[in-house]
């Protein structure tokens, strides 16, 4: 497969690189209230859309973790980026290990935000029909949003939230990339990598929290190391922006 120049924007003009993925209910918009929090001068952030997303919605494409890896990578390469670090929020952090396995030598580091492991996401039964049937219901994303944050936030932030995810998102790719993200696993091609990897669990986070982060990429990334934001749930960049701006630099600058 060949990657496709997505549409994406760079924020700053420092050396150190790193490439954003969005999550499977946002599009690159979804990073705007953790950029603010970004030090452009010391660091060059790339945020992307993936196919079917935001600027791409209208994109054609097979809308799996494998096509946003190989896109990202055509995004660095126009970029003229060599080395560059990735932060996947979510769906994106399976992408981000997909980058990782096809470019080892190009991946500085990962960083997961409430990040889907190699493995998948155990879905069944009614659980599955409720992320499958978020692709053209309304409803379905806004309770599992309300889940995924520990059913803290009013009706105003849940339904801008809602809005925006199917706004900008194409019911087609939302309801495909599902079957990548959730059921392919590929957790023994990662085992033992010695990348380095930090990863961001928001405590109120009941699916991709401390827990999970734990019992899967903990286990295979040997260099991996686990920080939990207080009072987040699944979504980090838009609940806690500055405390998620603040842990990513610290990383990228060590």
């Amino acid at each position: 497969m060949t990657g496709q120049v997505v549409p994406h924007d760079v924020l700053g003009t420092g050396s150190e690189r790193a490439l954003l993925l969005h999550n499977w209910f946002g599009d690159r918009s979804s990073f705007g209230p953790m950029r603010e929090y970004l030090n452009g001068d010391a660091f060059s952030y790339a945020f992307l859309d993936c196919r079917g997303y935001g600027e791409a919605m209208d994109a054609d494409g097979a809308f799996t973790m494998d096509e946003v890896a190989e896109d990202s990578l055509a995004v660095a390469d126009h970029l003229g980026w060599d080395s560059f670090s990735v932060i996947g929020h979510s769906m994106g952090g399976k992408a981000a290990q997909l980058m990782l396995l096809e470019a080892p030598e190009r991946i500085r580091s990962v960083i997961g935000i409430s990040a889907v492991p190699a493995s998948g996401f155990p879905l069944e039964g009614e659980m599955w029909e409720l992320f499958a049937g978020a692709a053209t219901n309304p409803g379905n994303r806004r309770a599992i949003i309300d889940n995924t944050t520990g059913g803290l936030h009013d009706d105003t932030w849940l339904d801008a939230m809602v809005s925006r995810s199917v706004g900008r998102s194409s019911a087609t790719a939302f309801r495909t990339y599902l079957d990548s993200w959730a059921r392919v696993d590929f957790h023994e091609r990662v085992e033992g990598n010695p990348a380095p990897v930090l990863l961001l669990a928001g405590a109120n986070d009941p699916a991709l929290g401390p827990e999970a982060m734990r019992a899967t990429w903990m286990q295979w990334y040997p260099n991996a190391q686990l920080e939990v934001l207080p009072n987040t749930g699944h979504y980090a960049p838009e609940e806690s922006p500055e405390a998620a701006g603040a842990a990513i630099e610290r990383y990228l600058g060590s």
